[in-house]
Protein backbone atom coordinates (compact mmCIF):
# COMPACT_ATOMS: atom_id res chain seq x y z
CA UNK A 1 0.00 0.00 0.00
CA UNK A 2 0.81 3.75 -0.94
CA UNK A 3 0.15 6.88 1.04
CA UNK A 4 1.14 10.50 -0.21
CA UNK A 5 1.51 12.91 1.89
CA UNK A 6 0.71 16.21 1.29
CA UNK A 7 2.35 19.54 3.28
CA UNK A 8 -0.08 22.48 2.80
CA UNK A 9 2.93 25.00 3.89
CA UNK A 10 5.72 26.21 1.69
CA UNK A 11 7.92 26.75 4.60
CA UNK A 12 11.68 25.85 4.64
CA UNK A 13 10.82 24.79 8.35
CA UNK A 14 7.34 23.90 8.25
CA UNK A 15 5.23 22.32 11.16
CA UNK A 16 2.99 20.38 9.03
CA UNK A 17 5.96 18.98 6.83
CA UNK A 18 7.25 17.83 10.42
CA UNK A 19 3.55 16.80 11.42
CA UNK A 20 4.33 14.31 8.14
CA UNK A 21 7.63 13.45 9.21
CA UNK A 22 6.53 12.01 12.41
CA UNK A 23 3.37 10.37 10.56
CA UNK A 24 6.02 8.58 7.76
CA UNK A 25 7.71 6.56 10.71
CA UNK A 26 4.01 5.55 11.78
CA UNK A 27 3.10 4.78 8.68
CA UNK A 28 5.99 2.56 8.58
CA UNK A 29 5.57 0.60 11.43
CA UNK A 30 1.82 -0.81 9.41
CA UNK A 31 4.33 -1.52 6.66
CA UNK A 32 2.73 1.17 4.18
CA UNK A 33 5.28 2.94 2.06
CA UNK A 34 4.77 6.37 2.36
CA UNK A 35 6.18 9.41 0.36
CA UNK A 36 6.19 13.23 0.95
CA UNK A 37 5.10 15.42 -1.75
CA UNK A 38 7.29 18.42 -1.96
CA UNK A 39 6.98 19.96 -5.04
CA UNK A 40 3.65 22.07 -4.31
CA UNK A 41 5.66 25.40 -4.83
CA UNK A 42 5.90 24.86 -8.26
CA UNK A 43 2.24 24.01 -9.35
CA UNK A 44 0.54 26.86 -11.14
CA UNK A 45 -2.35 29.02 -10.62
CA UNK A 46 -5.43 26.88 -11.78
CA UNK A 47 -6.45 28.83 -14.66
CA UNK A 48 -9.04 26.66 -16.87
CA UNK A 49 -7.65 27.56 -20.31
CA UNK A 50 -4.35 26.04 -19.09
CA UNK A 51 -5.86 22.78 -18.22
CA UNK A 52 -5.62 21.20 -21.38
CA UNK A 53 -3.17 19.16 -23.11
CA UNK A 54 -0.36 19.72 -22.41
CA UNK A 55 -1.04 19.65 -19.04
CA UNK A 56 1.77 22.16 -16.99
CA UNK A 57 4.48 19.63 -15.98
CA UNK A 58 4.07 20.58 -12.46
CA UNK A 59 0.66 19.44 -12.25
CA UNK A 60 0.72 16.43 -14.28
CA UNK A 61 3.48 15.40 -11.46
CA UNK A 62 1.16 16.14 -8.82
CA UNK A 63 -1.63 14.39 -10.46
CA UNK A 64 -0.04 11.09 -10.94
CA UNK A 65 1.77 10.91 -7.36
CA UNK A 66 -1.86 11.39 -6.11
CA UNK A 67 -3.42 9.07 -8.95
CA UNK A 68 -0.26 6.32 -7.52
CA UNK A 69 -1.41 6.47 -3.87
CA UNK A 70 -3.69 4.91 -2.23
CA UNK A 71 -4.58 7.50 -0.02
CA UNK A 72 -3.32 11.02 0.77
CA UNK A 73 -2.55 12.16 4.29
CA UNK A 74 -2.82 15.70 4.14
CA UNK A 75 -1.27 18.52 6.80
CA UNK A 76 -2.54 21.89 6.41
CA UNK A 77 -1.39 25.10 8.37
CA UNK A 78 -4.09 27.88 9.31
CA UNK A 79 -4.11 31.38 7.28
CA UNK A 80 -6.79 33.73 8.43
CA UNK A 81 -8.79 30.77 9.62
CA UNK A 82 -8.49 28.98 6.30
CA UNK A 83 -6.79 26.57 4.26
CA UNK A 84 -3.28 28.34 2.71
CA UNK A 85 -4.08 29.24 -1.20
CA UNK A 86 -1.36 27.08 -2.49
CA UNK A 87 -2.59 24.05 -1.00
CA UNK A 88 -6.81 24.79 -2.41
CA UNK A 89 -4.89 26.02 -5.55
CA UNK A 90 -3.64 22.39 -5.83
CA UNK A 91 -6.75 20.91 -5.24
CA UNK A 92 -8.29 22.43 -7.76
CA UNK A 93 -6.17 21.07 -10.38
CA UNK A 94 -6.41 17.81 -8.49
CA UNK A 95 -10.12 18.12 -8.84
CA UNK A 96 -10.22 18.34 -12.44
CA UNK A 97 -11.93 17.27 -14.98
CA UNK A 98 -14.82 17.29 -12.60
CA UNK A 99 -16.45 13.98 -11.81
CA UNK A 100 -12.87 12.32 -12.66
CA UNK A 101 -9.77 13.81 -11.44
CA UNK A 102 -7.17 12.70 -9.35
CA UNK A 103 -9.02 13.02 -6.02
CA UNK A 104 -12.11 11.55 -7.38
CA UNK A 105 -12.99 7.95 -4.98
CA UNK A 106 -9.56 8.68 -3.67
CA UNK A 107 -9.41 8.19 0.36
CA UNK A 108 -7.96 11.06 2.52
CA UNK A 109 -7.23 12.08 6.02
CA UNK A 110 -6.95 15.44 6.84
CA UNK A 111 -4.28 16.62 10.23
CA UNK A 112 -2.68 20.21 11.25
CA UNK A 113 -0.35 22.22 12.83
CA UNK A 114 -0.26 25.96 13.69
CA UNK A 115 1.50 28.49 15.71
CA UNK A 116 -2.10 29.30 17.33
CA UNK A 117 -3.67 27.60 20.14
CA UNK A 118 -6.27 25.65 17.83
CA UNK A 119 -4.09 23.72 15.42
CA UNK A 120 -5.60 24.81 12.50
CA UNK A 121 -8.76 23.32 13.19
CA UNK A 122 -10.93 25.47 11.38
CA UNK A 123 -8.50 25.29 8.02
CA UNK A 124 -8.77 21.34 8.50
CA UNK A 125 -12.61 21.83 8.16
CA UNK A 126 -12.22 23.89 5.46
CA UNK A 127 -9.65 21.90 4.07
CA UNK A 128 -12.21 18.55 4.23
CA UNK A 129 -15.08 20.86 2.98
CA UNK A 130 -13.34 21.25 -0.07
CA UNK A 131 -11.99 17.97 -0.49
CA UNK A 132 -15.31 16.25 -0.48
CA UNK A 133 -16.62 18.90 -2.97
CA UNK A 134 -13.62 17.18 -5.29
CA UNK A 135 -15.16 13.68 -4.60
CA UNK A 136 -12.59 12.73 -2.55
CA UNK A 137 -13.43 10.02 0.44
CA UNK A 138 -12.60 11.92 3.64
CA UNK A 139 -11.99 9.76 6.48
CA UNK A 140 -12.99 10.73 10.01
CA UNK A 141 -10.29 12.00 12.55
CA UNK A 142 -8.28 15.02 13.42
CA UNK A 143 -5.05 16.17 14.85
CA UNK A 144 -5.11 19.75 16.01
CA UNK A 145 -1.04 20.80 17.12
CA UNK A 146 -1.78 24.32 18.89
CA UNK A 147 1.48 25.80 19.71
CA UNK A 148 3.35 24.12 16.85
CA UNK A 149 6.40 25.71 17.70
CA UNK A 150 6.57 24.19 21.20
CA UNK A 151 5.62 20.67 20.01
CA UNK A 152 8.61 18.96 18.29
CA UNK A 153 12.44 18.49 19.55
CA UNK A 154 15.30 19.09 17.91
CA UNK A 155 14.98 15.63 16.35
CA UNK A 156 11.41 16.44 14.79
CA UNK A 157 9.65 14.20 17.06
CA UNK A 158 7.04 15.08 19.21
CA UNK A 159 7.23 16.38 22.69
CA UNK A 160 3.76 15.31 23.68
CA UNK A 161 3.17 11.27 23.10
CA UNK A 162 -0.49 11.63 23.06
CA UNK A 163 0.07 13.72 19.80
CA UNK A 164 1.33 10.09 18.34
CA UNK A 165 -1.66 8.62 19.77
CA UNK A 166 -3.81 10.96 17.82
CA UNK A 167 -1.56 10.79 14.80
CA UNK A 168 -1.56 7.22 14.73
CA UNK A 169 -5.42 6.86 15.37
CA UNK A 170 -6.06 9.06 11.90
CA UNK A 171 -3.56 6.90 10.12
CA UNK A 172 -5.30 3.87 11.36
CA UNK A 173 -8.50 5.12 10.21
CA UNK A 174 -7.26 6.17 6.67
CA UNK A 175 -5.35 2.32 6.37
CA UNK A 176 -9.35 0.90 7.44
CA UNK A 177 -10.63 2.74 4.60
CA UNK A 178 -8.04 1.75 2.02
CA UNK A 179 -8.26 -1.37 -0.06
CA UNK A 180 -4.91 -1.89 -1.59
CA UNK A 181 -4.98 -1.27 -5.18
CA UNK A 182 -8.43 0.48 -5.02
CA UNK A 183 -7.06 3.55 -5.94
CA UNK A 184 -5.24 2.56 -8.95
CA UNK A 185 -8.19 0.51 -10.55
CA UNK A 186 -10.29 3.60 -9.94
CA UNK A 187 -7.39 6.04 -11.74
CA UNK A 188 -7.43 3.59 -14.78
Amino acid sequence: MKVLGISGSLRRDSHNTKLLGVASEMFERYGVEFEIYNDLRAVPPYDEDDDREPTPAAVARLRAAVARADGVFFSTPEYNHSIPGQLKNAVDWLSRPAGSGALSGKHVAVIGASAGMFGAVWAQAELRKVLAAAGARVVEGEVAVGHAHTRFDEQGRFTAPELGEQVDAVIEALLAAVEPGESAELAA
